[in-house]
């Protein structure tokens, strides 16, 4: 091998070497972000599900708070603070079924744009399969639901 190609091949291996530990350095930062994002995730699962009671509790608080001034939870004494509290919440509204609710989504699907339901509009009805009871049910959501 003649000098010219010694000096050449010697920078193009100096190169691909700095290049490989840029990346390697970088590949190592990737790694341990993902790390920690996972890491983070386990510990974020290991929490909910050993606590899954009170963390229920507190999504239901917050879905009352934020709804407790809808006409639904009013018809049913969900008014203010007690909106908050999940054994009041319990005690006043009983298990209830599509039936129980249809007046309210059918008076929505017919452009009623008062807080019947949710605080927040109701921008699409989905449609159900019908195979609980062969009639599709209509199911409102908000564009909360896609965030």
């Amino acid at each position: 091998m003649d000098w010219k190609k010694h000096c050449l091949y010697s920078n193009e291996q100096k190169s691909r070497k700095a290049k490989s530990s840029h990346l390697g350095v970088s590949c190592l930062f990737e790694k341990l972000s993902r790390r920690k994002i996972i890491e983070a995730a386990l510990s974020f699962i290991e929490n909910v599900t050993a606590n899954a009671n009170e963390v229920q509790h507190q999504v239901l608080g917050e879905i009352l708070r934020r709804n407790a001034s809808e006409e639904y939870l009013q018809r049913h004494g969900l008014t203010g603070s007690c909106a908050r509290e999940h054994k009041i919440f319990r005690r006043l509204i009983q298990i209830v079924t599509y039936e129980d609710v249809k007046p309210d989504i059918l008076r929505i699907a017919d452009g009623e744009k008062s807080h019947i339901l949710s605080g927040h509009p109701i921008t699409e009805f989905l449609t159900s399969s019908g195979t609980s009871g062969g009639e599709c049910k209509l199911i409102p959501s908000t564009s909360d639901d896609f965030d």
